[in-house]
């Protein structure tokens, strides 16, 4: 039987330069195995080729199984701090654990935390009209329930 723990096993054994990593497995009731990795500088066609050649070559013909290797996508909501570090500068839509979003361009990232930053109309502090406004928020990691990035066409 073919479990994410093997799959698991097999990618860290081939992903050894560290720069790659697993970002989620999924093994479905058919033994149709689906690996999904990102990169501090990105994935490449041959990335993902070289690990599904590598688990390939460690499973043989032992079951019947389907393989799909790929990176981790721009649609995909980010799921390790590891991966905000490549996207400073980006826009992101975020749905916080307490219900409420957080929107605007990530300026900082370190372990703990981003930091968004984010323009708002405000009355002006004299007079009539309104002015813009720069804020920023920080949003800790642990409060983060979905995290995308908002691709721009």
């Amino acid at each position: 039987m073919i479990t994410e723990q093997k799959i698991a096993e097999l990618t860290r054994q081939h992903l050894t330069n560290g720069s790659l990593f697993v970002t989620g497995i999924k093994i479905s009731a058919d033994n149709h195995i689906h690996v999904l990795i990102d990169g501090d500088q990105g994935v490449t066609i041959a990335d993902c080729v070289a690990l599904s050649r590598h688990i390939e070559g460690s499973l043989g013909d032992s079951e019947d199984y389907s393989l799909d290797v790929s990176s981790h996508g721009a649609a995909s909501p980010l799921l390790l701090p590891r991966q905000y570090k490549k996207h400073v500068g980006r826009d992101f839509i975020i749905k916080l654990e307490d219900g409420t979003k957080a929107e605007g361009t990530m300026t900082e990232c370190n372990d703990e935390e981003i930091k968004l930053e984010y323009i708002v109309r405000e009355n002006k502090p004299i007079g009539k009209g309104k002015i813009n406004v720069t804020k920023q928020q920080i949003v800790k990691y642990n409060q983060i329930k979905e995290s995308k990035i908002k691709l721009k066409f």
